[in-house]
């Protein structure tokens, strides 16, 4: 699974040629064979178009990249629901993907990004904190693999074992504490050591953390979380007796309803500051915006295209085959190369300049944009 420091890299690298490719795919085993014809047509498809730009040598570079792709038993035994395979003389980097998308072939000077930036957008995965007096157990929730328990080192078995009392509400050593606030003292303690378990390995992650336990417990521990991804919504009631694919499947409408409440927050957030300037979705203020480090946020859609490209002072150029519908074009300049992509240039820029870059469905943008942008000044 790609992170953000992934898109970033591949985001800057330039190199001609430079393949990009990407195809739904099926998780199942008995589908290895489909997959790979897949697979095979698009690879084809992007050979064909190296041809074209690149000398013979390079050509059968990238052709060999890919086919050794191809014959890799291993790798497609193992897939998600998308693949998504950057390739270029030197090397081939691919990442399995948890959203299903559109495939595609992109052979440029450098990758296409904005379909991969879907994998981290919205991700269909999380973490599940399963947390009682009689234990704890974490559990990675993905959205096309089983959801699994993860191997904590150093997490307590149990309330009473991790503060070495028979009884959680039992007096303190020094007889000062006992009955609910007693319990509660305890419990924060089994609380605190559990954080101190889990956030060893949720550090660096990016996934949202779910907790599912019942009251007072749930409170207790998000009292003393340490892990800036924990999300609002829990999973209630005792966790003892439910299996890690229930956790999965109530954590699953749980992350469903935050992309909802994101969504819908952005686009209030949208309107409100449309009003004063500081939000477009004209793609030549985007571009200027982007290259200046206007955008705070840009949401883009994971499936257009425009053929064009976005210059050092931030001027949208149309290539050479727009939609007659482009915004923001100027017919009087020199059209962009083949194969560049205007939307792409532009998420480029938000990501450089530290904005977050969202690629959603067209269904989630105002009616026949393709990207827009809360500003973080008006340009």
């Amino acid at each position: 699974m790609p992170t953000r420091a992934d898109i970033e890299r591949l985001a800057v690298a330039r190199h001609s040629p430079s393949v990009t490719v990407y195809l739904p795919t099926s998780p199942l085993p008995d589908r290895d064979e489909q997959n790979r014809l897949r697979a095979r047509a698009l690879f084809d498809q992007a050979i064909e178009r190296v041809r074209i730009l690149a000398d013979t040598s390079t050509a059968k570079t990238v052709e060999e990249n890919l086919y050794s792709l191809l014959d890799d038993d291993d790798f497609w035994a193992d897939l998600g629901r998308s693949l998504a395979v950057f390739v270029t003389p030197s090397g081939i980097v691919e990442f399995r993907l948890a959203n299903e998308l559109t495939e595609s072939v992109t052979v440029a000077d450098r990758f296409a990004i904005t379909p991969l930036l879907r994998a981290v957008t919205f991700p269909r995965a999380a973490f599940v904190l399963a947390i009682s007096q009689n234990g704890a157990r974490l559990v990675e929730v993905g959205a096309d693999l089983p959801a699994r328990e993860v191997d904590v080192p150093g997490l307590p078995r149990s309330a009473e074992r991790s503060i070495g009392l028979r009884s959680i509400g039992g007096r303190s050593p020094y007889g000062r504490l006992q009955g609910d606030e007693g319990r509660k003292v305890r419990l924060t303690q089994y609380a605190r050591a559990v954080d101190h378990a889990v956030r060893p390995l949720l550090n660096g992650e990016s996934l949202p953390l779910i907790v599912a336990a019942a009251e007072p417990l749930a409170s207790i521990y998000r009292g003393v979380n340490g892990y800036s991804g924990l999300v609002a919504a829990g999973i209630d009631g005792n966790p003892d007796e439910l299996t890690e694919a229930q956790l999965a499947t109530a954590a699953h409408t749980i992350l469903d309803d935050l992309h909802a409440e994101e969504l819908a927050s952005l686009t209030e957030v949208f309107a409100d500051r449309k009003n004063s300037g500081r939000a477009t979705t004209d793609l030549s203020d985007l571009a200027r915006a982007a290259t200046f480090g206007a955008l705070a946020t840009l949401a883009v859609d994971m499936d257009a295209v425009v053929h064009g490209t976005v210059t050092d002072d931030g001027a949208l150029v149309l290539g050479d085959h727009p939609a007659a519908d482009d915004p923001g074009t100027d017919d009087s300049r020199t059209p962009a190369p083949p194969g560049h992509d205007a939307l792409e240039e532009i998420a480029r820029r938000a990501l450089a300049t530290g904005a977050r870059v969202l690629a959603v469905r067209a269904a989630d943008l105002p009616d026949g944009v393709r990207a827009a942008g809360i500003l973080r000044y008006a340009v």
